[in-house]
């Protein structure tokens, strides 16, 4: 698989899926390794999918200093990734936790971004967290699945502090359809991620909200940002707000879709996406 080395040293790996124009993915977790994200629902039949795996995850390698798992401090991982791919500007897609080091990066260096998609990530970048409440809404909308009445209590004592993640029961909120196959992805997060670097990797230090709006300002790039009606992190109010923070930016809701909706239902993701990639790279 490809490698590239970034300024520090690092050796970092991007694995490459289907044809066409290339997309630069970097995946959430946060610190989880990029297989999570298979092919996005067919979206790697209709562009070159570039799959980062962050420092530490996947086939890349741990760093000399763990501190460098902060978000920020990877932003400079991305620019070495376009470099390597010899690219002028790219099209570059975050989900979740992905999404605040590609705003990172698209606020340093907004010249090389011709187009942003940002998918369920919330806004912590501009100091607009999820709350406990808006992940209770969200996940009140559930209330007629079977699995609700055993796992919305562990979803309030694990929201209060009472109690460890019950992941068993609590992944079910994160997924618009509860089957074999969404377990089995849930379930592979344990071993996906990188639990020191994924404690290190949203360091409140990392962001500057203030900061961060004024230098979006020069954003000239048309950014998506795609929410999912029954996440509760972010929710679509959310994530309204975090598009209102770009100059160039819309919002779309996938309904019936949780916090990874190319797996609830792939072709409405993967036309929404690709409509999107297909619009001009800048506007005046």
């Amino acid at each position: 698989m490809p490698h590239l080395t970034a300024p520090d040293g690092t050796r970092l790996a991007y694995h490459l899926r289907g044809d066409g124009d290339p997309l630069v993915v970097l995946p959430g977790g946060p610190m989880r390794a990029s297989r999570y994200l298979g092919d996005l629902g067919g979206l790697a039949e209709r562009r070159r999918l570039v799959l980062l795996d962050l420092r530490g995850t996947g086939d890349s390698a741990a760093p000399a200093d763990p501190a460098s798992y902060r978000c920020d401090r990877q932003v400079e991982d991305v620019e070495a990734l376009r470099v390597r791919l010899g690219l002028e500007r790219m099209d570059l897609l975050g989900h979740s936790a992905g999404g605040s080091l590609a705003t990172l990066y698209a606020a340093r260096y907004p010249e090389r971004v011709s187009r942003l998609a940002l998918v369920t990530v919330i806004p912590r970048v501009i100091g607009a967290p999820a709350t406990a409440e808006d992940r209770l809404a969200a996940a009140r909308l559930r209330a007629g699945e079977p699995w609700f009445a055993t796992a919305f209590p562990a979803l309030e004592a694990w929201l209060a502090g009472e109690s460890e993640p019950d992941w068993d029961l609590l992944g079910a909120f994160f997924y618009g359809r509860w089957d074999d196959a969404a377990r089995a992805h849930d379930a592979a997060a344990e071993w996906e991620t990188n639990e020191e670097a994924e404690t290190r990797f949203h360091d409140p230090a990392a962001f500057d909200p203030s900061a961060l709006r004024g230098a979006l300002e020069r954003l000239t790039a048309p950014v998506l940002v795609l929410a999912s009606a029954l996440d509760g992190g972010p929710t679509p109010a959310l994530a309204r707000r975090l598009a209102a923070a770009f100059p160039h930016a819309e919002c779309a809701v996938q309904p019936g879709a949780g916090h990874y909706p190319w797996l609830d239902d792939p072709e409405w993701f993967t036309a929404r996406i690709a409509a999107f990639l297909g619009a001009p790279a800048g506007r005046d």
